[in-house]
């Protein structure tokens, strides 16, 4: 493990990192923002991250939708993940031009929403349904190789935002037919993932209903980032 001992780390960032197991003592931490996958965390002899998972259910009750094991509630998760998405669009539509801006190296509103395009086709139309075809070109898969520009992955592409809306909502009104007929059996079945090396390689042996909760995880944990980047950009100064 690296040791780093009376260091100033003042305004450092650590972006994409995986801090298991880290330990900080006798650090002093004000103003601190943690963003990420985190889970039994100890703060000065106190596990918070149950304190945190139910603060964040409270403000976002789709949170326990999503985590439901009830088709009914998968399906209203579904449709409000939906209409979060839609209104956040009309308020994009609002400020032309704000969905090719970025703040702090993070991806624009569009990048955003052709990121969750690649997430349908992978996660979706693969894992649950055992599609083969080639992804939509627009979308935006993980920058390495040789997923990058991989299984239909066009990243020249530069479509307007009315394009990528119109994927999304197709994509959207698909998953909320499948789900509409899908069954309890259907959701505890293995996900029916293709024999091949086509993105995301680590599903195969989990269940459709895992693959399920991923598209909807993503769905809503991209919606916070992109409207907490909004009011970023929104904010600044002119």
């Amino acid at each position: 493990m690296t040791r780093y001992v009376d260091e100033d780390l003042h305004g450092a960032e650590f972006r994409e990192c995986d801090l298991t197991g880290a330990r900080l003592i006798g650090v002093v931490m004000q103003d601190a923002v943690i963003d990420g996958l985190v889970t039994n965390l100890v703060v000065n002899g106190v596990e918070v991250t149950e304190y945190v998972e139910a603060e964040l259910d409270r403000r976002y009750p789709v949170r326990v939708l999503i985590r439901s094991g009830d088709l009914a509630d998968l399906r209203e998760a579904a449709r409000r993940l939906h209409a979060d998405w839609a209104a956040t669009i009309e308020r994009i539509r609002r400020a032309p031009g704000i969905e090719s801006r970025g703040v702090n190296d993070e991806w624009s509103a569009a990048q955003t929403l052709r990121h969750l395009v690649f997430v349908h086709d992978s996660w979706f139309r693969r894992c649950c349904l055992g599609s083969t075809e080639l992804f939509t070109p627009m979308g935006i898969g993980p920058a390495v190789e040789p997923y990058r520009e991989a299984h239909g992955i066009d990243l020249s592409l530069d479509p307007s935002l009315d394009e990528i809306v119109r994927v999304r909502a197709a994509q959207a009104a698909e998953l909320e037919s499948w789900l509409d007929k899908a069954t309890a059996a259907q959701l505890a079945a293995p996900a029916p993932v293709p024999e091949d090396d086509v993105w995301p390689p680590y599903a195969r042996g989990r269940s459709v209903r895992q693959c399920l909760g991923t598209v909807l995880n993503e769905t809503f944990e991209h919606h916070g980032f992109c409207v907490r980047d909004l009011d970023l950009i929104e904010g600044e100064k002119p």
